[in-house]
């Protein structure tokens, strides 16, 4: 035990809190996982559906009320402002409190008719309006420590609203026939017992809940990104609401749970980019892009061996993690599993289009494709079931893709510089053979030994390619 604090002690502190925030990351989204099936169990679909739309439109508010400040501006405040960070954290929090009074404004008079397009009650309503405030003020305190590298209160703090959370949701639905709004209560009331905490904390600390500098330099920020982000969350959102309303909470619900599994490996995707894109930025600025060419094909080549392993055997996951009930929900995960893939595509491109500081052109690429997921969504949803609603955000992600390719071409070119980044044929190839692949498992899913039998043969190639693989990740890291 000594030696193991011994080597942690002697490790920078740069990895240290890189570490441990990948580790904590780990941790809550096992416990997320960990505890879908009992509630999938504990709860009809309709119910598990009123949790479903809660969170889309929680998802949905928390870009109103709070214009994603904990986010976009925040890094560089930190930095523009460094002798008076707590004051800006204040003065953010008074922006966010005068949004949700202006949407209480607008809501409380007309709660009738807002309640029947949000199909949720008015407490539940106002519950979440103080859950977004009290989430907003734990992460502006959050990214505080973490930009100052004291990530132990962190860890901390998000640990214990993981594991208190489910604990509280599961006495709550034991004492309760609203099993749904008992899961929505018992998550949201640990966020606002410890959120208010820290928003009280904040603004004591700050003393600045109106300042003209700082709210000036934060809207001016992210005032133009709010498309942006708007349109990201109407990606991840807008399917399960429309199908609420158009096909019941029990498809919501169903849909949501295929939803949940076949992104389970977003989380990877986050923590790959965020260790690429260190690597290739330095690689762009010393005029060696050509390197990224080999690395981001590996990188994607095993995102797509990962995702696979999901789509392949989408039919036991779901029958564990969620159980007979949400069976017909099998289909909805490889067209979502492949967006994910073409999501790591695009996040590519716009890793180049941030370098170079081309934000506004991004918005356009995701306001487009968002509206196409829209429409789409009304026309085939009605026409086919909630399964429609995958695919259309499979042609979504693939518009997203391909405008930001276009994108990423034009801004090259402006700056004079040559595209030679990224080996377009072979991530084509990649993804036609991955799709290919993906369907072959799809028309496998009434047998099981077929597929058992060929993830052995992929885990026995992998385990003697696995030098290979070790030698690229050493380099990686290394910055060759």
């Amino acid at each position: 035990m000594l030696s193991l604090k011994k080597k942690w002690d002697g490790i920078p502190l740069v990895v240290k809190v890189s570490t441990a925030y990948v580790i904590c990351s780990i941790i809550q989204n096992a416990l997320a996982f960990i505890t879908l099936p009992l509630f999938t169990r504990m709860l009809t679909k309709e119910q598990y559906g009123q949790f479903t739309i809660y969170a889309s439109w929680n998802g949905i508010l928390m870009i109103f009320i709070t214009l994603n400040l904990a986010y976009g501006s925040f890094s560089k405040a930190m930095v523009k402002y460094e002798d008076d960070r707590e004051g800006y954290i204040s003065a953010v929090e008074g922006i966010t409190l005068c949004l949700a009074l202006i949407f209480l404004a607008i809501y409380l008079p007309f709660r009738g008719l807002w309640n029947g397009l949000f199909e949720l009650p008015t407490p539940i309503m106002l519950m979440m309006v103080l859950e977004i405030l009290s989430v907003n003020a734990m992460l502006l305190w959050n990214g505080k420590k973490r930009f100052e590298y004291k990530y132990k209160a962190v860890v901390l703090i998000t640990l214990f609203i993981a594991f208190l959370a489910p604990i509280l949701a599961f006495i709550l639905i034991a004492h309760t026939e609203e099993k749904g709004y008992a899961r929505i209560i018992g998550y949201s009331a640990v966020n606002i017992t410890v959120g208010v905490a820290f928003f009280l904390y904040n603004a004591i600390r700050g003393k600045k809940v109106f300042n003209k500098k700082y709210w000036k330099y934060a809207l001016g920020f992210n005032i133009p990104l709010l498309a942006y982000y708007l349109s990201q969350v109407i990606f991840n959102q807008c399917d399960r609401i429309m199908i609420s309303h158009m096909e019941g909470k029990g498809n919501a619900a169903v849909y949501g749970v295929a939803y949940t599994l076949a992104i389970v490996l977003n989380f990877v995707l986050n923590a790959i980019n965020n260790s690429y894109i260190p690597w290739y930025y330095g690689k762009i600025k010393d005029g060696k892009m050509r390197d990224n060419r080999k690395a981001s094909l590996i990188i994607a080549g095993i995102m797509a061996v990962l995702l696979l392993g999901v789509i392949w055997f989408a039919p036991e996951i779901i029958l564990i993690m969620a159980g007979k009930k949400y069976l017909e929900a099998v289909y909805v995960v490889p067209p979502v599993a492949i967006s994910l893939l073409l999501l790591f595509y695009a996040q590519l491109f716009i890793n180049v289009e941030f370098y170079y500081e081309e934000k506004k052109k991004l918005v356009f690429a995701s306001v487009g494709a968002a509206v196409v997921n829209l429409v789409l969504n009304y026309f085939f949803i009605e026409l086919y079931g909630f399964i429609a609603a995958a695919y259309t955000t499979l042609a979504s992600y693939l518009i997203f893709t391909i405008a930001n390719y276009v994108t990423m071409k034009n801004v090259l070119k402006e700056k004079g510089i040559k595209d030679e980044g990224f080996n377009y044929k072979g991530l084509t190839l990649l993804f036609i053979i991955f799709s290919l692949i993906a369907y072959l498992g799809v028309i496998l899913y009434g047998y099981l030994i077929p597929r058992i039998i060929v993830c052995v043969i992929v885990l026995i190639v992998i385990f003697v390619k696995r030098q290979f693989l070790i030698d690229f990740y050493k380099g990686f890291k290394s910055g060759k």
